[in-house]
């Protein structure tokens, strides 16, 4: 039994904690536990009156509630937690800013009771808050455990004083216990109040547990990572202090450098020519390859991107040739034809000649496949001692073939042009762009925009690309691009060059190329040079009337090919009899020719006109044709024709109707009860444009008034409501079209005898030209029958 003496010493120790405090409310998300001491600071007016109020008549006294949020500057019942702790002021101190640092001690928890009338600070009742139990074996194990765990935690996390512990070893109260270790916890403010407001000990030394599993396995999973990362960096060290010391040892005995790729490159950046911007990148990237792991990702990508600019032509170029002489005899030699572009170009290195600042122009040799466009790229290179490099545009779609990627990604390379320039090693050569009117667009960019930079001479000297990222003279380049047609080239971009069309060749001039350069390469390139084979002029004429019909030669080197051929195999078998190829075994080498003089063209027929048409693979004939029957006065067109096409087949129509209405034979009412069909063959192949204006017509005429059109007469122009025949384009190519299918007279607008100059003598001297302003003169020439009104 206790005895009276031990009643009074308890007494004297206790503190007496009065039923009214005044009452601070917290919002900074520090919980102050019965039994631990912790400051914080104090500086709303209710707050510092509430300090106040404590020291002077609460025995320094107060309650600690915590607001619900955080925001609310003036805090009332409502806004507080009912639970609190009831703290004893330990110490008070003045900030220079007029705020307070408070120490205090907690003591109990409490309970907000009924709030009291103040106005200048909150003063509550409150209830002191005790809870029975047992300290069962249950609550020891508890303790026990935790202790352990806590040991643990302060161990892993290196962050709380072992000293703080102290106090845990000997005190075996749950309570107490779990009110002491609870501050140690990580967590955020919601699990702190959580075990501030749990009252029972087992409660909350369960949820105490659970907090610290939970925190020891997230400790023990960042150690095993801090773990992997530190091998792997020791390994990264140990690597480098081993090449240290080696790179140490072999200087010390006389050794060279261990590291020579970093020498080589340091010494090929001093015997170099380079600009000071490239110098300046080279070294910086140097740097940072000498501090890196050989054998890294990144390591290989800076090894690349050094072989990159260092081997580009920064400085280096070809001297140039402006022997004019020279010039004109290797285009001459290289090229039949073609005076145009060789007048073009011999007048540039004249200039250039006389002018060292002229800018490199940028050619587009537009005209027909097959007529030498990208050969002709070669013999300007050779002209004018440039290098020569070509990249084909056809299909392109990404931006970066042209820029570049950037050195971020994966396998990055530079543009296609970068890489052309590193591939002839200078500054200054020929760079062909092929098929530049066959470029595409797509989710990856639009590469004809990032061509305008390339071909602008006025941006082209700080030519960037994505990769290299420092700026590259282009405008020492010579670009020509070659395209089919020049409709499809982007405005902007046809803007930047200087077009030359390249039309058709005649069939003389296809017989001099094929003389000059065909026939002797293709011997060569066969082994039949040493057999002494010569092909005649009749049997190379032959090949190209019946079996090509193109406007360039590139059929026509593959029937010789083929000839060729057939020549070497009758070689090795013993069977060539002769070493003359003439026009009489053409057919038996090549078989039975593809294309005889056209049938058609014999005779004449209603209905039936042939036009003469322009396409991107040169020019072309077709045949019109016009069928009436009976019907309800509608017009059938066939043919895949485009809408200009279809106008000009309503201007025919309306024209037709005024010029048969003369005649007294026809009725009044013909073209209201027959329908009349307009077809132009070849309905695979789209058509469009109005030069086939005038055809129509003469095929609507003589299909009306059933009278036959001569099958010798071609026929081109664009009409116009009141019968007069306006200019069209493409005369040369439409002309040659007309000889290759055997055509004898032709019929072409007035506006058009200017384009004619083009045209070679001898290729007009096989033609009988009509040159006609008016309907009327048209249908003068091409009806048979003597009556040739129209």
């Amino acid at each position: 039994m206790k005895s009276k003496l031990d009643e009074f010493i308890r007494e004297q120790n206790e503190i007496i904690i009065p039923a009214t405090l005044p009452v601070i409310p917290m919002r900074d998300g520090v919980i102050v536990f019965p039994g631990s001491v912790v400051p914080f600071l104090v500086g709303r007016k209710k707050s510092v009156r509430a300090l106040e109020y404590a020291v002077d008549k609460t025995d320094r006294l107060l309650f600690l509630a915590w607001q619900k949020d955080p925001q609310v500057e003036e805090p009332d019942a409502n806004d507080l937690y009912e639970i609190g702790t009831i703290a004893q002021i330990v110490q008070v101190m003045k900030n220079p800013d007029g705020t307070f640092k408070v120490l205090v001690e907690g003591l109990e928890r409490g309970l907000l009771g009924r709030k009291l009338n103040r106005k200048s600070l909150l003063l509550f009742e409150i209830e002191l808050v005790k809870v029975r139990y047992r300290n069962t074996k249950h609550l020891q194990a508890l303790v026990r455990k935790i202790k352990d765990m806590v040991d643990r935690y302060v161990e892993m996390t290196q962050r709380i004083p072992k000293e703080l512990l102290l106090p845990l070893e000997e005190l075996d109260d749950p309570d107490r216990f779990a009110d002491l270790v609870a501050p140690i916890l990580p967590g955020n403010f919601m699990e702190k109040y959580d075990l501030l407001r749990t009252l029972h000990p087992k409660e909350r030394l369960e949820k105490i547990l659970y907090a610290l599993s939970r925190e020891l396995e997230l400790l023990q999973i960042e150690a095993e990572l801090d773990e992997k990362v530190k091998n792997k960096i020791e390994k990264t060290q140990r690597e480098y202090y081993l090449r240290e010391k080696l790179r140490a040892i072999k200087e010390e005995l006389g050794a060279e450098e261990p590291d020579t790729e970093i020498a080589e490159l340091k010494r090929r950046l001093e015997e170099g020519k380079f600009p000071d911007y490239v110098v300046s990148k080279a070294k910086a990237e140097i740097d940072r390859l000498s501090k890196m792991t050989p054998y890294s990702a990144e390591a290989t990508v800076v090894r690349t991107y050094l072989d990159w600019i260092m081997n580009l032509p920064w400085m280096e170029e070809t001297e140039e040739r402006l022997d004019i002489k020279i010039a004109r005899k290797i285009l001459d030699e290289d090229h039949y034809g073609l005076e145009e572009v060789k007048e073009r170009i011999l007048e540039y290195l004249a200039v250039k000649k006389l002018s060292k600042d002229l800018k490199s122009p940028i050619l587009c040799l537009v005209g027909p496949p097959g007529v030498g466009k990208t050969s002709l790229g070669k013999s300007l290179a050779r002209a004018t001692n440039r290098k020569f490099a070509r990249m084909s545009l056809g299909g392109l779609k990404d931006e970066a073939e042209i820029r570049g990627h950037r050195r971020t990604y994966v396998g990055a390379m530079p543009g296609r042009i970068i890489q052309l320039i590193r591939q002839v090693k200078s500054r200054n050569p020929v760079l062909l762009l092929d098929e530049v009117d066959k470029m595409g667009i797509s989710f990856q960019g639009d590469p004809s925009s990032a061509l305008l930079e390339v071909l602008d001479p006025e941006q082209n000297k700080n030519f960037v690309d994505h990769y290299i990222e420092l700026p590259f003279d282009l405008s020492k380049v010579m670009f020509i691009t070659t395209a089919n047609v020049t409709y499809s080239i982007p405005p902007a971009l046809l803007d930047r060059m200087e077009v030359i069309e390249i039309p058709g060749y005649t069939e003389n001039e296809k017989l001099m190329i094929a003389k000059r350069h065909l026939v002797p390469r293709l011997f060569k390139e066969h082994g039949l040079d040493e057999l002494k084979m010569r092909i005649t002029d009749g049997a190379i004429m032959k090949i190209i009337e019946n079996y090509t019909k193109e406007a360039g030669v590139r059929n026509l080197e593959r029937e010789l090919a083929k000839l060729m051929r057939k020549i070497a195999l009758m070689h090795t078998e013993g069977k060539l009899r002769s070493n003359t190829i003439s026009s009489k075994n053409v057919e038996e080498l090549l078989g039975p020719p593809k294309y005889r003089e056209n049938k058609s063209m014999e005779g004449s027929e209603i209905g039936v006109a042939t036009g003469m048409a322009w396409t991107s693979y040169g020019g072309v004939t077709l045949q019109i044709e016009t069928l009436i029957f009976p019907g309800k006065g509608q017009m059938i067109l066939t043919g895949q024709l485009g809408d200009v096409m279809k106008e000009s087949a309503q201007i025919a129509l309306s024209l037709a109707r005024k010029i048969c209405s003369k005649m007294d034979n026809l009725p009044d009412d013909f073209f209201f009860s027959n329908d009349i069909h307009i077809h132009i063959p070849e309905g695979a192949v789209p058509k469009d444009g109005p030069s086939a204006g005038i055809t129509m017509l003469v095929s609507l005429v003589s299909a009306v008034l059933r009278k036959p059109i001569r099958k010798d007469i071609a026929m081109t122009g664009e009409i116009t409501l009141r019968g007069r025949i306006l200019p069209v384009g493409g005369i040369r190519e439409k002309l040659l079209a007309a000889l290759r299918n055997g055509l004898k007279e032709v019929i072409i607008p007035k506006g058009n005898s200017d384009d004619l100059v083009k045209i070679p003598k001898r290729s007009l001297s096989k033609l009988r030209i009509h040159k006609v302003e008016s309907v009327e003169e048209v249908l003068k020439l091409v009806f048979e029958d003597e009556d040739k009104e129209g």
